[in-house]
Formats: C-alpha cells, sequence, structure tokens
C-alpha cells in the first residue's frame, strides 16, 4: 500500500426498507428515497454541488473519528474542533412493534457535546431527481418541511429553525436531536421518541448478533460482515442488493461504473449461503417469496438481476448533469445486464433454496408450490444447458460456453436432485441426473491437460478466478491432484504478491481489467483451505483483511500497486467472501482463534 491509497470515507446505516452512507465530514453523502434504487434525496458522492448536503460542522478545522456503536448498525462520528468537540450518532430505527419489524423511512441524528463549548452549524438541503432541483422549505413550529419532489419530507428537531434556515453557527450545549421522515410527520415528543427508537435499535441488532453462530475466528470481523449484509435486503419484498450506490468506478478513468441497486440472482445466492453459515434462515424465507413471484411469470429464462419488486426492465441510461465520483463519468441509472443470457443463475436458485428442503427447521411439506417451483427451475436448465452466455462477468459483446455457468448447472441439478428425493418425486430425479451429464461433459470440455488447469470456457486459452469454485463446490475433489494442480496453476496467473486476484488478464468489452476483485482473493482464501493449505489460507486471509476502510467496509476493487478501494460500496459480494473464506477456515482449525 501506498501513500496514495483511496479508501472510501463512509459508514452506512439502514432498516431493511433504506441504506444512508453519512461521510467522516458529518455530511449525509447518499440516501436514496423511499427505496434502494429511488433518486438520491442525497448525493455529494456524485456531485458535492447538486447533490445536496446534510452536515453538522463546527467553525473552522476540525478532525473526525467514525465508528459503530459495537455490534450494531448504529454509527458514531466524533468531531474534534478548536472550541470543543461533539458526537453524532446517526441511525435508521429498527426494532420489533406489536408482531412486525418497525422499520419507517426515518433516520436520526442524535448530536451530543462532550467537551468544551462547540459552535455548530447544520446545514440541511435535500434534492429531487437525482440533483436536478432542490426542495423547497416551508417553517413549521417544530419542523421543516422540504416540498417539490413526489413526497415530502420532513425535518423534526429541538434545534432552533432560525438557526438551520439561516445555516447559523449556534453553541451546543446540550444534546441536540434531527429526525428526517419522509411521506410522514413525526405525531410523538422529540426528545423521548428518539432516545427510545436508539434504545431499542441498538438492542435489536444486539440480539441479532447474539442470535448467531460465528466462529471464533476473526469475529469482528465477520459480524460487521453480517450486518452489512443484512440491511442489503430489501424486507418489503425480500430482494438483497449488490450494493446500495451506483457509478462508483472500477478503477479511475475505466468507464466501468456500474448501477448495482438491484437484486442479482448469483449474489442473493452468496450472501444466503453467508447469512445460512450463521444460523440466519428467515433472510431466506423472505427471499423465496421473491423468487417464487419471478417464477410464476411463464419466461423461457430468468434474468440475470431484476428490480426489487421483481421489475423486469432495468434499462440502463447515463445522467449527464452530475459530476460523478471525483469527477468519474458515465454516471448509470439502471442496468443494461438485464438483457444478457447468463445461465449459471439457475443453478445458484436452486442451490438457495435447497435447504428449505433438506433442514429439517423448515417445514417443506406445508409449501403446496414445490412441484410446480422446481418444475419451472429445471425446465430453465434443460432449454438453456448447452447455450453460450455472458458468464459471471457480464460480457456485453461476447458469448462463450462457459465453464462457471456448467459448473452450476451442475450443482443446481445436484440441488434438484436432493429435492426431488425429499419430495419423492422420480422424475424430477430422472432429469436431473440427465443435466448433472450434461453439465460435466461441458466443463470437462474445459479442461486443458498439458496445462494441468480448467480455463474459463470451451475452446478459451484464458483462465478465469470463478473457476475456484470447481474446487469449492466439490466438483473437483478437494484431495486430489487434479484440484490442487488447478489452484496451482490459477494462482501462478491471476494472484498478485499481497494475495489479491483478478478476476481474468484478459481483455473484454472494456480493455484489460486494471484492478482486483475482491471477493476472487476471498474465493481463493477458501479454495486453499479446502486443498488442505489451511495455514496459507489464514495467510492470505489476513493480507486481504487489511483492504477495509476504517469501518471494516470493503469496497469491490483493490487497486493491487495502491491498495486503493474502488467499485461500488461498500459490496456484498465483497463481505459474502470474507464471511465464507473465514467460515470454511474455522471448520478446517481444530480450535477458534480469537482476534
Amino acid at each position: 500500500m501506498t501513500d496514495h491509497q483511496h479508501l472510501y470515507q463512509t459508514g452506512i446505516i439502514g432498516n431493511c426498507a433504506f441504506i444512508a452512507h453519512v461521510n467522516k465530514n458529518t455530511d449525509i453523502s447518499w440516501l436514496c428515497w423511499p427505496r434502494f434504487d429511488s433518486p438520491f434525496v442525497f448525493g455529494s458522492l456524485l456531485d458535492e454541488k447538486k447533490g445536496g448536503e446534510f452536515s453538522i460542522l463546527p467553525q473552522g478545522e476540525f478532525t473526525s473519528h467514525q465508528y459503530y456503536i459495537e455490534n450494531t448498525n448504529v454509527l458514531r462520528t466524533e468531531i474534534s474542533a478548536e472550541d470543543g468537540k461533539y458526537r453524532i450518532t446517526d441511525f435508521a430505527p429498527r426494532f420489533h412493534l406489536y408482531d412486525r419489524y418497525f422499520k419507517p423511512l426515518m433516520f436520526i441524528r442524535k448530536i451530543e457535546p462532550l467537551e468544551g463549548n462547540p459552535r455548530i452549524t447544520i446545514k440541511c438541503e435535500p434534492v429531487c431527481d437525482y440533483g436536478k432541483g432542490k426542495m423547497r422549505s416551508s417553517r413549521g413550529s417544530n419542523h421543516i418541511d422540504y416540498l417539490g419532489c413526489d413526497e415530502n419530507i420532513r425535518l423534526s428537531t429541538n434545534v432552533s429553525l432560525t438557526y438551520i434556515f439561516d445555516e447559523k453557527a449556534f453553541v451546543l450545549n446540550e444534546p441536540k436531536y434531527l429526525v428526517m421522515t419522509y411521506g410522514q410527520n413525526l405525531e410523538a415528543p422529540i426528545v423521548s421518541t428518539a432516545e427510545n427508537f436508539l434504545r431499542e435499535t441498538i438492542s435489536y441488532w444486539r440480539l441479532w448478533i447474539k442470535h448467531s453462530s460465528i466462529a471464533g475466528f476473526y469475529q469482528p470481523f465477520v459480524i460487521r460482515s453480517a450486518l452489512v449484509l443484512k440491511i442489503h435486503q430489501y424486507e418489503d419484498t425480500g430482494a438483497i442488493i449488490a450494493a446500495s450506490t451506483t457509478s462508483l468506478p472500477e478503477s479511475p478513468g475505466s468507464t466501468r461504473n456500474w448501477d448495482y441497486r438491484y437484486c442479482w440472482l448469483r449474489d442473493s445466492h452468496y450472501v444466503l449461503t453467508s447469512l445460512n453459515h450463521i444460523g440466519h434462515f428467515e433472510e431466506m424465507e423472505r427471499y423465496f417469496n421473491y423468487l417464487s413471484d419471478i417464477s410464476r411469470a411463464e419466461d423461457v429464462r430468468y434474468q440475470p438481476l431484476y428490480g426489487i419488486a421483481g421489475e423486469r426492465q432495468i434499462t440502463e441510461r447515463t445522467l449527464d448533469h452530475l459530476d460523478g465520483y471525483r469527477g468519474e463519468q458515465p454516471i448509470r441509472i439502471g442496468n443494461q445486464a438485464y438483457e444478457h443470457i447468463q445461465n449459471d443463475i439457475y443453478g445458484q436458485v436452486l442451490i438457495s433454496m435447497l435447504p428449505l428442503y433438506t433442514d429439517h427447521r423448515f417445514v417443506f411439506s406445508e409449501r403446496g408450490d414445490s412441484v410446480k417451483w422446481i418444475e419451472s427451475v429445471l425446465s430453465k436448465i434443460e432449454r438453456t444447458i448447452d447455450e453460450k452466455d455472458a458468464g459471471i462477468w457480464e460480457f456485453r459483446n461476447i458469448a462463450n460456453v462457459h465453464c462457471y455457468s456448467n459448473l452450476f448447472q451442475w450443482a443446481g441439478a445436484q440441488a434438484a436432485l436432493k429435492m426431488a428425493k425429499t419430495i419423492g418425486n422420480e422424475d424430477f430425479e430422472r432429469r436431473a441426473n440427465l443435466l448433472i451429464e450434461k453439465a460435466s461433459a461441458h466443463i470437462e470440455a474445459c479442461y486443458d491437460p498439458e496445462r494441468k488447469v480448467y480455463t474459463n470456457a470451451v475452446g478459451s486459452p484464458h483462465l478465469d478466478a470463478s473457476t475456484l469454485q470447481l474446487i469449492m463446490m466439490n466438483y473437483l475433489d478437494p484431495a486430489s491432484d487434479r484440484a490442487k494442480d488447478h489452484l496451482i496453476a490459477l494462482e501462478k496467473e491471476l494472484k498478485t504478491e499481497d494475495g489479491l486476484f483478478y478476476r481474468y488478464l484478459h481483455a473484454d468489452d472494456f480493455g484489460k481489467p486494471k484492478t482486483t476483485f475482491l471477493i476472487c482473493a476471498f474465493w481463493y482464501v477458501e479454495a486453499l483451505a479446502c486443498v488442505g493449505r489451511t495455514d496459507e489460507a489464514i495467510k492470505e486471509f489476513e493480507n486481504i483483511v487489511k483492504y477495509c476502510n476504517h469501518l471494516l467496509l470493503f469496497s469491490e476493487d483493490v487497486d493491487a500497486k495502491t491498495g486503493s478501494q474502488w467499485g461500488n460500496f461498500p459490496q456484498a459480494y465483497s463481505h459474502v467472501g470474507l464471511m465464507n473464506a473465514a467460515y470454511r477456515i474455522a471448520i478446517k482449525l481444530d480450535r477458534p482463534i480469537f482476534l
């Protein structure tokens, strides 16, 4: 790593209805309301002038220290200035109330003095339609209404409204509260309500973690990753998004700036696997409902991704009026990958739902749609198993018979076979066995006997980190020479000195990749553990976790030369990779390791 290392200077808060990014400079730099994929209300992450602002700043120079309240998604930012020190506690209320989860479109900022007599200025300027217009403000008795978008936003507070309207500095000598709501009013006392919501939210997150079966290997990292993944599920529908941001570049000047605020079926499989490892299942059941709604459509194939309410058309367009993150263009809304053919996803859908049929904590016999649902997915694999596709990395103008796609068709057919045996359906068993044979034949067609490695696609010489999954999914016996040789060939070509991993090194639609893909490094760790190279797996894991920001949050990509974070942030994929790698190492160790 170098002095020029770029790290994202934000943390996130959320409640499974929305996610907000809080910058170390106190600004709410990203918040999309009312949904994950809505236009931003605050978006200085992509344009400091047009993105609006919600900051709480001192007079003059200051230093900032940001941290989470332990085992929660409640974030604190402490500001030290010449005239004093104060702390901001930011959170999205979430707790159990009236037999359901209370998760309003509301976030609360508590400001409290710690030392001296700090003078602060509160600036609140929400915007409309990705910053194309500012909202106009209207003063109430103890609130400010912001008008002009689809819904009104209200800021209820015990701070002098004059100070906020005039952006006038004032001495912070007692706790102050800012409660922002979307399309609703706070019909309750500000101070007592905010304190109660804070107490209940802290209790909820800590209880959720206590009910997690997390092994003793790098627990703080796994706990933070689990908390991150939890709030990436849109609980209302069960959809799980890849990231809460859009257009953060994979590397400067790359133009690989994508919108990740949607539900990729592949990513969701990995998220559910990692949550399953720590004993959380309700997310899987919610996701099954989301999948069931998608599956009822009489489509020949699944799309790689859907909107969080199951929307099929996610038209990609660019926004030209915003500067972009650090001036990086283009800024994309929507994602053209919804049009792609990616045939691995059917297998991942089946694997994601397998525990509902094999884990006796679930009562599958009461689910009346099993036969129709399994039939739907099996039919999709049968229709597509011999097709070329865009692959896991979503090549836009390149199609191949990809090893990774066939691996997950193989694994999905294995899952369908287990489901068929559970429900006693011999026809499904026969069809699943036939698909296992076909997928295996395609995978073996990718094998290069001279190099002792599986290439990325049939007839291709290129290597790809996704084929590490051949070992992790037990297609290759981890104890076999073929698995060990395959791993050695991949690490020789794609691994950096610090254990980072490139997805691939050949040119794609946008040229050659310039940054490593973080989940691939975690896959490498898993593969090392699988083949029995556990000491190396631990060493590489310890190298990789250095690439977090100040809050143990990970980006999608890492520059191998500078250690810089790039890509959308925080990236669910990366946190999944960390959790699964830690889990794989923990079960290999004779005793747990505590930090």
